[in-house]
């Protein structure tokens, strides 16, 4: 089986970043990696860090993992609950006072002042890791990037404690909205263990697990391994761009804030295929926990929604799939319809801003992380090439 995953992947990670040096349809760079529950099955990179200078994209390149670090924060997480410190569904304003501030808004008035009110009821930290809370965010809400364009409120890519503090969109648990909830769930870990969440995940995630190379504020090593971000153009030419998280961030938003590489990913997926347990055996979350993570944890009336892209540079249109149902677990997107890929009903994942996606099936033992820097979201060669890695893995463990 291996053999024929690196065969058939390779041959797909490749292509993605052959065709003309700025044309339409390719990647600058790519690395790409498959685990199953014993090790590394296939990691390989192609293309450049940046299309500026030329410099070879490897295996250990440092990636902005955007959303793909909410699992890692909402491990954390689940690592409270085990030990008794952290009750999902108390008011998460008893960890992180400042939760209980924020208000829900209702629209704006005719003076164009956010129309605000309190919530009908408080914000548990179920809700955070369900994204049922009320949180959203500007590139995927037209509300609050009224907010940033009108009031000032910064973006949460500053990793900045003002660009926490957003208005609800609604009354928490009676819808679901993508955005910073996990953010804030970062920051009732952070209230319950007395350190940042860098520090906590170092200590209960990264040094257990092995992932030397992941960190809200990334090393002088690290950030010589770093890719740069590119902006796909309109005409489908790609621009070398400055956009990136800050390195030395105010707050560690566990939301999307961690630098991190393919490799340390991978570590990180094989925990989940191992019901919780390291390489060396030692036991990072509960098979309880782990369980968790693969069953649903929203209520019937509540799925994964296309995410509309309001900040066109940012963001596409996004939705894995549309037309199939997806719901949302502790903390990933949970697959409740077979995806054309192969994935199954049950298998978990998600993606993070800059086109970086990842899949784990615990039924058949691997998963899979497909790592790009490339604006906006939901890029066209991107996700194209993440389908046809995640379909060529699937169709060679069926053969």
């Amino acid at each position: 089986m291996s053999e024929a995953i690196r065969t058939a992947v390779d041959a797909v990670v490749q292509k993605a970043v052959d065709g003309p040096t700025s044309g339409e349809g390719r990647v600058p760079g790519v690395v790409a990696g498959v685990t199953d529950r014993d090790g590394d099955v296939y990691l390989a990179a192609a293309g450049v860090r940046d299309l500026s200078t030329g410099t070879a994209m490897t295996t250990d390149t440092v990636f902005n993992i955007w959303s793909t670090t909410k699992a890692i924060a909402g491990t954390a997480a689940l690592q409270l609950v085990e030990s008794g410190e952290l009750d999902l569904m108390a008011p998460a304003k008893e960890y992180a006072p400042e939760i209980g501030e924020l208000q829900v808004i209702d629209g704006f008035d005719d003076a164009g002042q956010p129309i605000l009110r309190p919530p009908a009821s408080d914000i548990t930290t179920h809700q955070l890791l369900t994204h049922t809370a009320g949180f959203g965010y500007d590139f995927f809400n037209e509300t609050y990037n009224r907010l940033a364009e009108e009031h000032g409120q910064p973006s949460v890519a500053t990793a900045s404690r003002a660009a926490l503090r957003t208005p609800l969109l609604f009354d928490p648990g009676t819808q679901w909205e993508y955005g910073s909830n996990i953010d804030w769930a970062g920051q009732v870990v952070e209230g319950i263990t007395g350190k940042r969440l860098g520090e906590v995940c170092q200590e209960r995630v990264f040094g257990p697990l092995g992932m030397t190379d992941s960190a809200f504020a990334p090393s002088e090593d690290m950030l010589a391994r770093k890719v740069r971000h590119h902006q796909r153009q309109d005409d489908g030419t790609l621009t070398p761009s400055d956009f990136a998280a800050p390195t030395t961030p105010e707050v560690d938003f566990g939301g999307h804030g961690l630098f991190s590489t393919v490799p340390d990913y991978l570590k990180f997926i094989r925990m989940w295929l191992n019901e919780g347990r390291s390489a060396t055996g030692e036991q990072v979350l509960s098979p309880e926990s782990v369980e968790l993570g693969f069953h649903n944890q929203l209520p019937a009336n509540l799925r994964v929604k296309l995410l509309p892209g309001v900040i066109e540079w940012l963001s596409n249109d996004a939705e894995f799939f549309p037309g199939l149902k997806k719901t949302w677990s502790y903390t990933f997107q949970y697959t409740e319809e077979p995806f054309p890929t192969g994935r199954p009903v049950g298998a978990i994942g998600w993606a993070g801003l800059a086109n970086l996606f990842y899949w784990i099936d615990r039924e058949n033992g691997f998963g899979g992380y497909w790592a790009t820097q490339i604006l906006p979201f939901a890029d066209g060669p991107s996700f194209t090439g993440f389908v046809d890695f995640e379909t060529a893995a699937y169709d060679a463990l069926k053969a």
